[in-house]
């Protein structure tokens, strides 16, 4: 029995025997089709299909909004979302396609929403039937998100929405999108205001979805563009002008807060699917040849895969004070750390896998002589994305600096 069974409460041992035994009954096994890296990256209708079907068959065994209350589609339990995702993980299942539904719209629409609200798109975002985006980012407006300019003008008892949203993840294949916008041009933050907003049943009628095509070739960013969109005020979060403090609770997800909601692509027994832990590089070491021997031969790379090794069982150690009420007064502390370290974490594994691939590093997915597939360089380069969505680790290091430790402003 595990440190973390021992702790587990008479209701949460019952249910992670649950979560265990329903797995094991239903785990899909071999993926139908090659699955990316991460849900963000989802391209074919069939790998959205395909991990639909495993999100809805997860929920309907109650495994997914475990923590909300029934009435909004829920379990109703306490602390058991984590139990939940530990045996996900461990039992190497595919990952939820509705990341962003999960993650982060979940959680605002559930603080922010209306109860009509809540009843209406929690249920069918926990089952996966409604996929969820996040239109946040606009061209002129990324890291300086309180500039964002797609603006919302009342007409009578409706919003018309004219803008630009870009690099919005799972845009096409969104039924609904979390949306900061500009409802009064006269005021930086108490201008903003926040809107859910059905997005597929109005393209071709006042919302066009472009995809993006990254040097990786993958397509899960695209631009969004709102022209003379009209939504009802029933779809608006929190007060009007209350935009900025609804996407602090968003982002304090994003960031990290949100963490245990849903579980991290935690690599399936599968050749369709990639696992980017430091164990893994030890793995693609031993089957490097190198200089006679292997590429894990090499000291100092061994020293390089040893040291990522502890930096992931130190970041997980670190997560485990979200359970210690002294260590979470400040809001973003934790959340900002957690998006910090796992991001750079992850860019500098890739980054080592690389190294010990040595020249066949530059062979791609195509290629069949590409060690594991080719995905150890798409890993690394879709690195970059993480160590700058939700605030690059500069924004990171700045707003912990200032906000939590409370040191001075830099110029």
């Amino acid at each position: 029995m595990s440190e973390r069974e021992r702790k587990d409460s008479p209701e949460q041992a019952e249910f992670r025997a649950h979560c265990r035994q329903w797995i094991a009954d239903n785990h899909p096994g071999e993926p139908e089709v090659r699955l990316p890296i991460s849900a963000l990256e989802i391209m074919t209708p069939q790998q959205m299909q395909y991990l639909q079907a495993w999100q809805k068959a997860a929920y309907e065994a109650g495994l997914v909004g475990c923590d909300y209350p029934e009435a909004v589609g829920g379990g109703g339990r306490q602390d058991c979302q984590r139990i939940a995702n530990e045996e996900l993980v461990a039992a190497k299942t595919p990952y939820f396609p509705n990341i962003i539904g999960l993650g982060m719209a979940a959680p605002t629409v559930f603080h922010h929403g209306s109860d009509e609200l809540k009843a209406r798109l929690l249920p069918r975002l926990f089952s996966g039937e409604d996929i969820w985006c996040q239109g946040f980012s606009e061209p002129g407006a990324g890291s300086d998100l309180a500039s964002v300019q797609t603006f919302a003008a009342k007409r009578g008892d409706k919003w018309v929405i004219n803008g630009h949203k870009v690099w919005t993840s799972l845009a096409h294949f969104a039924e609904w999108m979390i949306l900061l916008l500009r409802t009064d041009k006269s005021h930086k933050y108490d201008g903003l205001s926040y809107f859910v907003v059905p997005i597929a049943s109005a393209l071709g009628k006042g919302v066009t979805v472009r995809p993006l095509i990254k040097m990786t070739g993958e397509t899960g960013f695209n631009e969004v563009l709102f022209e003379d969109l009209e939504v009802d005020d029933g779809y608006r979060l929190d007060e009007l002008g209350k935009g900025w403090q609804v996407a602090m609770t968003t982002l304090l997800h994003e960031r990290g807060a949100g963490e245990l909601v849903t579980p991290r692509a935690g690599g399936l027994k599968s050749k369709s699917a990639h696992n980017t832990t430091a164990r893994a590089v030890m793995e693609l070491a031993r089957n490097t040849p190198r200089d006679g021997g292997t590429a894990a031969d090499d000291p100092l790379l061994r020293d390089r895969m040893v040291r990522q090794a502890i930096r992931e069982e130190a970041l997980r150690e670190h997560q485990r004070r979200a359970r210690v009420p002294a260590l979470t007064d400040h809001p973003m502390r934790l959340p900002l750390q957690n998006k910090l370290l796992n991001s750079e974490l992850s860019q500098d594994t890739a980054s080592l896998a690389l190294d010990v691939m040595g020249p066949s590093a530059s062979l791609y997915l195509a290629d069949d002589n590409a060690p594991g597939g080719g995905q150890w360089p798409m890993a690394y380069m879709n690195s970059y994305g993480f160590t700058i969505a939700a605030g690059t680790s500069e924004i990171q290091r700045n707003i912990l600096g200032e906000r939590v430790l409370g040191l001075a402003k830099s110029k």
